[in-house]
């Protein structure tokens, strides 16, 4: 792909970055096809990855040879699937030739993809990695790469579980960058909002008069660096604005349970997981039995949204009814719009377009030969190897 393909890219893009305000939600749909979209075989995942054959638009069968090969962990990430829609949108317009990539949830399916469009020629790897904090998978894709002086950037989903975030991995190749979040971020302020809410309406909460909120936490995925920290500092900054106003701490509902929260086993963040796990809940703790769950964290919207789902069925959240407050992380279309009718509380906003305008000004950079970071809000650029797209309270206000 030459250069002045992208150059209407970087206009809009450099323009709304400084404008932005800001890893994982998970739904049963896929999201819809771009203008290239390398749509997945009928006879299983590994076909799929292997298959570029674009839907529509500029992808080719045969040939990557030029184009900008996007490679998403899945479709069915309902925040994924917004950052796609940006992302597509801007390079339709801008006139680039692209293929995007399903992962299907499986780290092999995208690689061989990936090994798939080098091999046909492809001139940038966009990548959202399928198995988050794998150092494995991040530096088998970029010595790939580096073979060809492709250039990649990462995006959404850590490349590490270091304590230095990923960065020696981007770091050992200069044609690389990473555009996501501080992913630790969205857990304080998810704390934050939940503890100043229970602060200020702690008695109306207290359903059954013991002094102290119970709660239940879903998590998105066991070994995902974002939901490990939404998971804990969710609760431990919620404590602390708790604790702080002369309050206890927030107890969780089953005593039993010492990981204190319920995983997605498929982890794939999704609504059903939440739906599920709250209707056995709810089978036990309820207002009648004097020990109903008083409060739902969940480290993303569509486990938010499957959660009040369940919570609706029993009768919970609706008008006039006893309402239990769920707090999520994405701010999705759906979440605001149970937080307009009522029966959702507050989210954090994880911004998509912003996301998606860093991606597309960062590969015309690489593209260009310019400093990868130019034209990017200095104050959102990490080193010189990451960028963070800034997260946002969202309470419907």
């Amino acid at each position: 792909m030459k250069l002045k393909k992208l150059s209407a890219l970087l206009l809009s893009g450099c323009m709304l970055l400084s404008l932005a305000a800001c890893g994982g939600s998970s739904s049963s749909s896929a999201a819809p096809a771009g203008n290239g979209s390398a749509a997945p075989a009928d006879n299983g995942p590994a076909a799929a990855a292997t298959s570029t054959a674009a839907a529509e638009g500029t992808g080719d069968a045969a040939t990557a040879e030029g184009e900008v090969s996007v490679f998403y962990y899945t479709y069915a990430d309902t925040y994924i699937s917004s950052v796609r829609t940006a992302l597509d949108a801007q390079l339709t317009s801008a006139g680039v030739n692209f293929t995007d990539y399903d992962g299907n949830g499986n780290q092999t399916t995208q690689t061989e993809a990936i090994q798939t469009a080098i091999s046909k020629g492809t001139s940038m790897l966009i990548v959202n990695l399928v198995d988050s904090g794998s150092e494995d998978a991040a530096n088998n894709i970029i010595n790939m790469a580096k073979e060809k002086d492709i250039p990649v950037i990462f995006f959404n989903r850590a490349v590490s579980t270091a304590e230095d975030g990923g960065e020696s991995v981007i770091s050992s190749y200069d044609k690389c960058a990473f555009i996501g979040t501080d992913y630790e971020m969205a857990g304080h302020m998810q704390g934050q909002m939940i503890g100043d809410y229970l602060v200020a309406n702690y008695d109306k909460l207290d359903l059954n008069g013991d002094g102290k909120i119970s709660y239940a936490m879903f998590k998105g995925d066991e070994a995902n660096a974002e939901a490990i920290a939404r998971t804990q500092y969710g609760v431990e900054d919620a404590d602390k604005v708790l604790t702080d106003a002369g309050k206890p701490a927030l107890e969780f509902y089953d005593s039993a349970n010492s990981n204190k929260y319920l995983v997605d086993q498929n982890g794939t963040w999704s609504s059903q997981a939440a739906t599920e796990y709250m209707q056995t809940i709810l089978s036990q703790y309820s207002e009648a039995n004097n020990n109903m769950v008083e409060l739902v964290i969940a480290n993303n919207d569509d486990m938010a949204l499957g959660a009040i789902s369940a919570l609706q069925n029993a009768g919970y959240n609706k008008e006039g009814a006893t309402y239990i407050p769920v707090f999520g992380v994405d701010a999705t279309d759906a979440a605001k719009e149970k937080i307009a009718d009522g029966s959702m509380t507050g989210t954090i906003k994880q911004d998509a377009d912003g996301m998606a305008n860093t991606i597309a000004a960062v590969a015309q950079n690489f593209q260009g030969g310019k400093d990868k970071f130019d034209s990017v809000d200095t104050a959102n650029v990490v080193g010189t190897w990451r960028v963070n797209i800034p997260y946002a309270t969202y309470t419907g206000e």
